[in-house]
């Protein structure tokens, strides 16, 4: 895997970050030293619900699994095989002193600054709050994006920062950014010994997620109540930021 190349006028050509062919089990070459800079809302990995951080979990102890040198920067409280730097004491959904988690995101990025030199490679899970730092490291970043994209704001921040490589977890995803860097789709990875199979499914819909307008939980119960079906929702309370404090659920309006 090569880490792209640097063109005249400073920005990153990201093409050689597409996924190579070959046996995905071999590192050929030298390892990579790689950064992973996880959210801190919860631990890596989560305790129960943490969607992001099982992800940036599997993806970092697979990495070191297959002989790469990788630094997690999350959650002083997290469990990793990986070399750890803590950015707060624990996780910040559950912290019982702080209330507005930005500061954090600046301290990470700090962190980060102050190690690049010793990189290869940044892997981002801040999302776009890290785009800036992308043009001025060392070492290439790649962004995996992981929230929604349809947000009017959102379109002149992606035309600004149209040089930072990014990757979807979906090609649907993309839509609304189409012009975006977009480098590579790669789908989440699960640990299978983690999971058992039913072939036999049971009579239920399922919910998945937090309690917040955007997760849709409403647009479930009417899906459950029009098909006869019970629905089983396993949700996690909201965080109380970025407009997630207004989680009524009325299935009965809209």
């Amino acid at each position: 895997m090569r880490c792209g190349t640097a063109e005249a006028n400073g920005r990153y050509t990201p093409s050689a970050l597409d996924p190579p062919e070959g046996d995905f089990d071999t590192v050929e070459g030298p390892p990579l030293r790689i950064a992973q800079i996880a959210p801190l809302f919860e631990t890596v990995p989560p305790t129960q619900y943490g969607g992001t951080e099982r992800v940036v979990s599997t993806l970092t102890e697979e990495l070191v699994r297959r002989g790469h040198e990788v630094t997690l920067f999350a959650s002083g409280d997290s469990t990793t095989s990986a070399r750890l730097v803590p950015i707060v004491d624990s996780a910040l959904w559950r912290h019982p002193r702080y209330q507005n988690f930005t500061a954090f995101w600046a301290i990470a990025l700090g962190k980060l600054a102050s190690q690049a030199g010793r990189f290869d490679i940044v892997h981002n899970h801040l999302d776009f709050v890290a785009f800036p730092q992308a043009r001025g490291l060392p070492c290439p970043m790649v962004t995996t994006v992981h929230g929604r994209l349809d947000l009017v704001e959102l379109a002149p921040l992606y035309e600004e920062f149209s040089d930072v490589p990014l990757i979807s977890i979906s090609d649907a995803q993309r839509r609304p950014v189409p012009r975006a860097n977009w480098v590579a789709t790669i789908h989440h990875g699960i640990n299978l010994e983690a999971f058992t199979f039913n072939p036999r499914p049971g009579h239920y819909l399922a919910f998945l997620g937090r309690i917040t307008p955007d997760k849709g939980l409403d647009t479930a119960i009417r899906v459950a109540r029009r098909a006869g079906m019970p629905l089983r929702i396993a949700a996690r309370e909201p965080l109380t930021i970025r407009g997630d404090e207004n989680t009524d659920v009325d299935p009965t309006k809209g």
